[in-house]
């Protein structure tokens, strides 16, 4: 199996940094779409895909305008959304990066399913303040879920610093925000 973290396109809240981040609910810009339609030739799906998603507004319309006309299995999933990286302390949650509650993501996006198996808190907070032992615990039943799926590649649109932690806990690795990937930049792992 393969895992293929993607960040999400290039986001309104991106574009003029401290301020932006103030922004709730931003949605891709006209190059973010550009970027996620891109990836349609980077990676082309198929139906035996599996696309997980994090319940942001930017990933979701990441993964739509990836796999327009692809009959692939689409999930949100809190367990890949925004989280700080490197994890501090006193570190809080910005209106950019607060989760979409379930009801708006099934009104906005209907034809992706939603993990419904997951405690509220999660779904509430996220992962992006969590101390990092509770992220390794979640890290490591989020990848087992993983390996249960019967797929040859699953794709997770994620963020900066969501995709660092996992490659971080996946490859032991000690990594700093050097290490974060550009706008629908990747990390693969095959196990």
């Amino acid at each position: 199996m393969e895992l293929i973290f993607i960040r999400h396109g290039e986001g309104e809240h991106t574009l003029n940094i401290p301020n932006s981040l103030q922004t709730s609910d931003p949605i891709l810009t006209d190059e973010g779409i550009n970027q996620a339609k891109l990836l349609r030739t980077q990676f082309p799906l198929s139906k035996e895909d599996i696309l997980v998603i994090s319940p942001l507004r930017r990933a979701l319309l990441t993964a739509h305008y990836w796999s327009m006309g692809i009959n692939c299995k689409k999930t949100v999933n809190p367990l890949v959304s925004p989280r700080i990286f490197p994890q501090v302390s006193e570190g809080r949650t910005l209106p950019c990066d607060r989760l979409l509650d379930r009801q708006k993501i099934s009104v906005d996006f209907p034809n992706i399913q939603i993990e419904e198996e997951l405690p509220e808190e999660l779904w509430a907070n996220g992962i992006n303040i969590l101390p990092q032992e509770n992220f390794n615990q979640l890290a490591k039943q989020f990848l087992e879920w993983c390996k249960q799926q019967e797929t040859p590649k699953i794709y997770i649109i994620s963020h900066d610093g969501t995709i660092t932690s996992y490659r971080q806990f996946i490859t032991g690795d000690k990594l700093t925000r050097d290490d974060f990937p550009k706008d629908t930049g990747w990390f693969n792992l095959k196990f």
